[in-house]
């Protein structure tokens, strides 16, 4: 009987020792996984900052179009300087638009992203947004 139990605790301890280092493998197996994740998850969170000041380049384009000024110089200096590279600025009658490359964090997306934003203001002298 005795035999038996030890046999037991043996093959316990065995199923154990069989065991160590499991964690570590699944981890390194994951890493990759969860990495990209992070990854996809930081380049959304730059676009949507990147929408962010796309709509307050947009906002102070128009609001210097209202008072008579220039529109892109008003849009380029609202956004920090390191997002004036990949700033388009169009002024239309009555509205400015602008579009923005996000920052990128893979370097093969940089041709499928771009952000634009508008804002419509009513021309000097008029009642109305439209022409």
């Amino acid at each position: 009987m005795e035999d038996a139990d030890a046999c037991q605790r043996v093959g316990v301890v065995g199923a154990l020792r069989g065991e160590r280092g499991q964690a570590s493998v699944e981890l390194l197996a994951g890493l990759p996984g969860l990495l990209l994740i992070a990854v996809v998850v930081m380049q959304l969170l730059a676009v949507g900052y990147t929408a962010v000041l796309a709509g307050d380049a947009a906002e102070a384009g128009a609001l210097a179009m209202a008072r008579g000024g220039g529109a892109e110089a008003a849009a380029r200096s609202a956004i920090p300087g390191w997002a004036r590279g990949g700033l388009q600025v169009h002024r239309a009658v009555g509205a400015v638009h602008v579009q923005m490359r996000p920052p990128r964090l893979v370097p093969w997306v940089s041709g499928f992203l771009r952000v634009r934003a508008s804002a419509a203001v009513a021309a000097p002298g008029r009642a109305g947004l439209l022409p």
